[in-house]
């Protein structure tokens, strides 16, 4: 006895209702697309769950007189979801739900940073991006989809676009001193793909750690650390590395931040950058040097790059994080021509290069005059907002004393240990709506003299917002302070 359509279908909905029920919205698609329709309806039946495994479907017969269409379109999309997987069929026993399709996860998840419940955020390392300077971007866009032509739209050189590369190399060379040979600079995506890529090249050359400054970026570890290369954590003191740590520490690579170290925010002596490509020459090595936010100084004209010291000992990178918008994904390495063709392919095999419309943009952005406008926009709003946050540490935690060169994104700022101490700072400016980084998170050194060093992001914040911050903390603080 064939079972009834309510019997066939368990679980298909409410207890009792038929198939078709499900599909009836798929029956009232355009005649052209009704069998399409049809079919997704079903597939997404099963996906969901609607239809459970091992469910029994009516007829081919029975469901096209339920639905009022022609038994063919049926009797089509039952053998196209078969195929598929999501259905089987038995010759002579009817057509059942498989029991392959599992539920896809709705919705999508942001995993971009956030701290819920923050009032004023003062972690480093993002930029102000409603500076981002759209209309010129845009104007930018719009002249290079008029005039790119078509074959420049296949697989681009994986060093990236040629008009690029001799915008970026010229910009460099006159902004920050770096031999740059357009030949030996690779786009990529940020200097986080650029010390990948060359964490790759030195663990085939049987590099196996790499050195990085204390304090530092964690981001450094992490991205070696991806490529199977340990790292080392070398002392810095006010002029730069430690040479006799450099020389004990037995690596033959580093990473640095000499022009404005972070997150300390000194700027290497002339000394220590002299003793770094000594030693580089010395063991055979090379130096990653991350020139993160070079172009913002605030007091004299920024200092000039390490790699123009020695372009065969140094890897230069930067990006546009900082300057335009870290969401743009776009940065660029200058590359010893040692290491230049091993570079090129692992790029080659990682991505194919970098999308041919943003290059060309960015290209056109340089070239135009409208990436040196935006650095002198972002030049005197970060000034500014550097002046209110000292400001506005001078008037609400008394003592406070920045320390670093005046240039980039952040300060050290040293809180007074009356104010602290730092575990209880920390939690209280927290509970008050109040994000801070403190220095201990970059590093291995411990301080013990009892003060707050925190590492402070103003740059993103208006004038307005960052007075509001410091007043905040200062009275979670202060609170706590007429309380012991």
């Amino acid at each position: 006895m064939t079972p009834s359509r309510e019997d066939a279908v368990p679980g298909a909905g409410s207890p009792g209702q038929p198939a078709w029920e499900l599909l009836l919205p798929a029956v009232g698609a355009p005649p052209r697309k009704r069998g399409r329709a049809l079919q997704e309806a079903l597939r997404e039946a099963v996906r969901a769950g609607r239809l459970a495994s091992g469910t029994r479907l009516p007829s081919t017969r029975e469901l096209a007189a339920d639905l009022g269409v022609s038994r063919g379109l049926v009797t089509e999309a039952y053998e196209q979801l078969t195929a598929e997987g999501y259905l089987r069929s038995d010759r002579g026993s009817g057509t059942w739900v498989g029991g392959a399709a599992r539920s896809a996860v709705r919705g999508a998840r942001d995993l971009a940073r956030g701290v819920p419940g923050v009032r004023v955020d003062f972690r480093p390392g993002t930029p102000d991006l409603s500076l981002f300077p759209r209309a010129a971007w845009g104007t930018a866009q719009r002249s290079v989809l008029a005039r790119l032509p078509h074959p420049a739209l296949g697989y681009p050189d994986p060093r990236g676009l040629p008009e690029l590369r001799q915008a970026l190399a010229a910009m460099l060379a006159r902004r920050r001193g770096v031999v740059a040979d357009p030949e030996r600079l690779v786009v990529c995506s940020g200097v986080a793909q650029a010390s990948t890529l060359l964490g790759f090249v030195l663990r085939a050359r049987g590099l196996d750690a790499i050195g990085v400054e204390d304090p530092g970026s964690p981001e450094h570890g992490r991205l070696f650390a991806s490529t199977g290369v340990d790292t080392v954590w070398l002392p810095l003191d006010d002029e730069g590395l430690r040479p006799e740590a450099l020389a004990d520490s037995g690596v033959r690579a580093v990473v640095v931040t000499p022009s404005h170290q972070f997150p300390s925010g000194i700027s290497w002596s002339a000394e220590r950058r002299a003793a770094l490509l000594d030693w580089a020459r010395t063991v055979d090595g090379y130096v990653l040097e991350d020139d993160y936010d070079g172009d913002f100084r605030y007091d004299r004209a920024p200092v000039g790059a390490l790699q123009g010291l020695d372009p065969e000992r140094v890897v230069y990178t930067s990006s546009v994080s900082k300057s335009l918008a870290p969401g743009l994904r776009l940065g660029w390495m200058l590359v010893p021509a040692e290491l230049l063709d091993e570079v090129v392919e692992r790029k080659r095999t990682m991505d194919l290069g970098n999308p041919v419309l943003d290059q060309a943009v960015l290209a056109e952005f340089v070239t135009r005059g409208g990436y040196d406008r935006q650095l002198r926009r972002c030049q005197r709003a970060y000034r500014e907002r550097r002046d209110a946050l000292l400001a506005a540490l001078a008037e609400h935690l008394p003592g406070t004393r920045v320390s670093g060169i005046a240039a980039g994104l952040h300060v050290i700022a040293r809180v007074p240990g009356r104010f602290g101490p730092p575990e209880r700072f920390l939690s209280r400016t927290a509970e008050a709506g109040v994000a801070l980084r403190h220095l201990e998170e970059y590093g291995t050194a411990r301080p013990s003299d009892g003060d707050v060093r925190l590492v402070v992001g103003y740059a993103h914040l208006s004038p307005s917002s960052i007075v509001t911050g410091v007043r905040l903390a200062a009275e979670a603080v202060g609170a706590v302070t007429r309380g012991r």
